[in-house]
Formats: structure tokens, C-alpha cells, sequence
């Protein structure tokens, strides 16, 4: 699967944006989202379940952002809204290759990775 991240960009706290990932290629089962800021690991943000549409939020975004999806562009979205500085990272759009002995929030799961978008929440 080709993954194409977009929309990230420089906002202050408390602001709104809205990142896509454009998917191509075969199938797959879901795309999540994770972010990684510097020096930190990687970490999961957000899932959705392509034919269902059922999402799974961390504890950290729940609330505040909205994953969905638009089968028909074949198109993932997340929108980031109450944006802190704590929420600063490159964001990544994933494949989920659906091997359903982890957990969507762990990065095992996922076989394709967009390229990353930068989101910069200023205090």
C-alpha cells in the first residue's frame, strides 16, 4: 500500500487542523495513525477499521480528535482539534496488514507507512 500524508503545519494551541492520507495499492484492513516526537518513540494516535468504520482512540487524543475515512477517495482523515504543545510531532498514516494477535495500537501491526507530516502546536 502507498500512503501519502498531508496537511500538517504550524498552529497555535488551541487551534484546529486537519490532516489526509491518500492510500493506493491493495487492500487492507484499517490505517492508523501514530506521531513520533524528537527524542521519543513512536506512538499511536488513532485507528480506524476500513469496512467498519469502528475507531480506537489513545487516552491522550480522545475527545479531540476525529478519525474517518472516505472509501470512495480511498482517503483517511484526522482532525485535530484543542491542539497543546504537547501534541507537537511528525505524524504517520500506517497500513494495518490485519494480524490480529496485536493490538492496532502496536506498530507490529502495520506493514506500510506514509512518509510524515510535521504538526507544530506553538504555546
Amino acid at each position: 500500500v502507498q500512503l501519502q500524508a498531508s496537511g500538517g503545519g504550524l498552529v497555535q494551541a488551541g487551534g484546529s487542523l486537519r490532516l489526509s492520507c491518500a492510500a493506493s495499492g491493495r487492500t487492507f484492513v484499517g490505517l492508523g495513525w501514530f506521531r513520533q516526537a524528537p527524542g521519543k518513540e513512536r506512538e499511536f494516535v488513532t485507528y480506524i477499521n476500513w469496512s467498519e468504520g469502528n475507531t480506537v482512540y489513545a487516552d491522550s487524543v480522545k475527545g479531540r480528535f476525529t478519525i474517518s475515512r472516505d472509501n470512495i477517495k480511498n482517503t483517511v482523515y484526522l482532525q485535530m482539534n484543542s491542539l497543546k504543545p504537547e501534541d507537537t510531532a511528525v505524524y504517520y498514516c500506517a497500513a494495518d496488514r490485519g494480524n490480529y494477535r496485536y493490538s492496532v495500537r502496536a506498530l507490529i501491526r502495520y506493514g506500510d507507512w506514509g512518509q510524515g507530516t510535521q504538526v507544530t502546536v506553538s504555546s
